[in-house]
Parts: structure tokens; C-alpha cells; sequence
């Protein structure tokens, strides 16, 4: 499982949140992808971030890239969990035919996944997530890993930036409920 999770593992404390949104949940948020960006907010109240890369194998069948992101997932409940909910960016428009039909593949098996298990998920808009981190529902890659930055993150890339975007977005919205 090890060489699955091809991340660097940053914990940092968010003080401002109040001490019930910290408590005993662990919330996940994702930027579904073939190196997907992930961060979650452990029990603990601190966030960890990273990617991690589905790439199939040179001799893998067309499942592998899902069998391993439920792996993937399942190590992630299993290691900080429970997971109590889980956000993922919800794309609308894909420049290619290829990454549509992956992104379809993790959140189809993303959504069963969690809903096996019982656990609340959500897809947040693209432009909601822009917009809370950089104040602009266009913002272009840059502003994103930016605004990540500006809060106190190190992302390795956008994928990690919109990961943490999604995250804190949950955290400060209640779920998009403020």
C-alpha cells in the first residue's frame, strides 16, 4: 500500500476552526483525477495533504486504477479514520474524452465506496471552490496553489491546492450549509 500513497504528508494545525468542528471527525476531500490531490482534517484537528497517482501499470487491465483507489481509500479510513464525510470536486466539462471517463470511473467508485460504508459524500462545484479560495470562479491554476500557500499549505501542485480548497471550503461553509 505504500507505493500507492505517493504523497508528502504535511500535518498543520487550523486554530481558527471552533472545537466542535475539530473533534473526533475526520473529513476527507478529494481532486479526483489520475494523480489525485487529497486533504484531510484527522480527528486530531490538523490537516495532512498530498496526491496520489492511479497511473495504471504497463500490464494492468482497465479495473486496476479503481481496485486501487479503493485500496486507497479503504488504508485512508482504516489509518485516520473513521471518515465521517467525504467533498470531491465536481467537474462538469473535461477537455478530453479520456480523463472524462476517469474522473466518471473514481466517482463511481468513490460514491459506492462510501455509500457501502454508510459515509456522507458531496461534489462541490469547480467555481464554488474557486471562488471561496481566491475570490475569482476562474481562477487559473497558479491562483490556486496561491491562495493554499497564503493560508499556511505547501502543495506540490494544483491537485493538492484544490484538495485543500475543497477542505477548507468544508470547514468553513459547514458543508456549504454558511
Amino acid at each position: 500500500m505504500a507505493d500507492l500513497i505517493l504523497a508528502t504528508h504535511r500535518r498543520e494545525a487550523i486554530p481558527d476552526l471552533p472545537p466542535a468542528v475539530r473533534a473526533n471527525r475526520a473529513m476527507l476531500a478529494l481532486d479526483l483525477g489520475t494523480t489525485a490531490g487529497w486533504a484531510l482534517h484527522g480527528i486530531d484537528g490538523l490537516i495532512s495533504s498530498g496526491t496520489v497517482s492511479f497511473r495504471p501499470g504497463r500490464f494492468d487491465g482497465g479495473g486496476m486504477r479503481y481496485l486501487r483507489f479503493t485500496n486507497w481509500l479503504t488504508e485512508i479510513d482504516r489509518l485516520s479514520g473513521p471518515v465521517a464525510a467525504i467533498w470531491f470536486e465536481e467537474v462538469r466539462r473535461h477537455a478530453a474524452t479520456d480523463a472524462a471517463h476517469v474522473y466518471g470511473g473514481l466517482m463511481a467508485t468513490l460514491t459506492a465506496w462510501a455509500e457501502l460504508r454508510g459515509i456522507p459524500y458531496e461534489g462541490v462545484p469547480v467555481g464554488t471552490i474557486k471562488r471561496h479560495a481566491t475570490g475569482k470562479g476562474n481562477a487559473p491554476k497558479e491562483a490556486m496553489i496561491a491562495a493554499a500557500r497564503a493560508r499556511g499549505f505547501s502543495p506540490a501542485n494544483d491537485n493538492e491546492a484544490d484538495a485543500i480548497a475543497i477542505l477548507l471550503w468544508a470547514l468553513e461553509t459547514k458543508g456549504g450549509l454558511q
